[in-house]
């Protein structure tokens, strides 16, 4: 898919992006959906699920209809079918985010499973007087699971914080990462502030006292090339469904060496080698964490996304990406009483833009929105801790993709008028 698009707006200065977004949008079936009161439809929250192409839709139907069987097991074509698709799509998720090893790849239910199992195997070690390192503008996903490690093990908890501009505060990195600090764990890209954080130099201080990193990647392997043989991360995390893949699969990503030294989170069928009575012994990654039918259709389904992703080219996808962020946030400047949270530049800094509204709750915002066809997300996000270092209770958040056009951007600023006035904000 090539031929760069411009765009000429009323609004702002013309807008350049590599890819071709309408050619783009044509592989998006609900993108051409007009909702009730006549509106297209224009979705602004695919930090929270992307929508997905007929490519992958097509992949995961084939899949039931032609090669279901359970995978691993099954002795017969159906099944050797099955398993070399799950298989295929291990295949797949390495090459995309550049794991030297396909066995480096575990599959889970999502990225907070990913999280959990980092937090409960890496857990298992901790001990009182250790110490775990995370930031304040981390998913739930990524603090939940590490407060119940440090319960379950007397460890402390400590954490980055956040500076007004919407970056880590690292100016007290040298306290934070000290002998005691085990594991480091963090958001690759902020969900909430779209903040792009420092992962590598922060992992080189991290291994210089022997900690372990942990990274949610959920928003950065849709938007931008991923490398996670110079990453400097030691386990990394995301999910299929903002990836334009389905729903129920996320990746673990961990170097095999720290794999192979972890114990099982999940006990069931095929994470084992030899079950007895009295014990048993498990299996080598990725199938000791992959207790159970594993998500085979879904597997199938994330290999096609991926290969969707890759046919475009995630430069490409990452250009626009910055484009179209950097487009929002011109025109959401010029909303009267509007406050981003977050960077208000398109510098290191993802497609997730949170904002509050004087005079309005990001509920009523969403609601307005919602009756011209806007699709947006109001709330904390799950990042409830990085708005309470706003001293806010919840924002509203339009993000944007690979199909988000500078049109959708003019109807969202309009839209945003039309809250104001509705409401008789002054």
């Amino acid at each position: 898919m090539t031929g760069a698009r411009t765009f000429s707006s009323p609004l702002q200065p013309s807008f350049e992006s590599p890819l071709d977004w309408h050619t783009v949008r044509a592989d998006f079936p609900i993108l051409s959906r007009e909702l009730s009161g006549g509106y297209p439809l224009i979705y602004l929250d695919s930090a929270n699920s992307s929508q997905k192409p007929r490519q992958v839709v097509q992949a995961i139907e084939e899949h039931y209809l032609i090669h279901n069987a359970n995978v691993a097991r099954a002795m017969h074509q159906l099944g050797a079918e099955a398993t070399a698709a799950y298989e295929g799509g291990r295949d797949k998720v390495a090459a995309f985010i550049g794991a030297p090893n396909r066995d480096e790849i575990v599959f889970t239910k999502n990225a907070s499973e990913a999280l959990n199992l980092a937090a409960h195997t890496l857990g298992a070690a901790l001990k009182p007087g250790d110490e775990v390192l995370i930031t304040e503008m981390e998913h739930h996903s990524n603090i939940v699971p590490w407060q119940l490690a440090c319960e379950r093990t007397g460890a402390t908890l400590r954490w980055f914080g956040v500076t007004d501009e919407g970056r880590l505060d690292l100016s007290n990195i040298e306290e934070l990462i000290n002998e005691h600090t085990k594991v480091v764990s963090l958001t690759w890209v902020s969900n909430a502030l779209g903040t792009i954080n420092p992962i590598t130099d922060i992992a080189a201080k991290a291994h210089a006292v022997g900690a372990t990193v942990v990274v949610d990647a959920s928003q950065a392997v849709p938007q931008f090339p991923v490398d996670v043989s110079t990453l400097g991360a030691d386990l990394l995390a995301f999910t299929g469904h903002k990836a334009v893949g389905p729903t129920g699969i996320g990746v673990l990503w961990g170097r095999y060496e720290l794999l192979a030294q972890l114990p099982p989170f999940l006990g069931g069928g095929e994470m084992i080698e030899v079950v007895r009575m009295t014990g048993s012994t498990y299996a080598p990654p990725p199938a000791r964490f992959e207790a159970g039918t594993p998500p085979i259709a879904q597997a199938v389904g994330l290999g096609a996304a991926l290969d969707y992703l890759a046919g475009i080219g995630m430069d490409k996808i990452a250009a626009h990406e910055q484009a179209i962020t950097a487009y929002a946030l011109e025109g959401l400047k010029t909303v009267p009483g509007l406050t981003i949270l977050g960077p208000t530049e398109a510098v290191e800094r993802g497609g997730a833009v949170s904002f509050e509204l004087d005079g309005v709750h990001p509920h009523d915002v969403a609601t307005v929105l919602d009756t011209r066809g806007i699709a947006v997300r109001a709330g904390h996000h799950c990042a409830r801790p990085v708005h309470e270092r706003f001293g806010v209770q919840s924002s509203t958040r339009a993000s944007f993709y690979l199909y988000t056009t500078p049109e959708e951007i003019d109807a969202l600023v309009d839209g945003l008028g039309c809250v104001r006035s509705f409401f008789k904000v002054a």
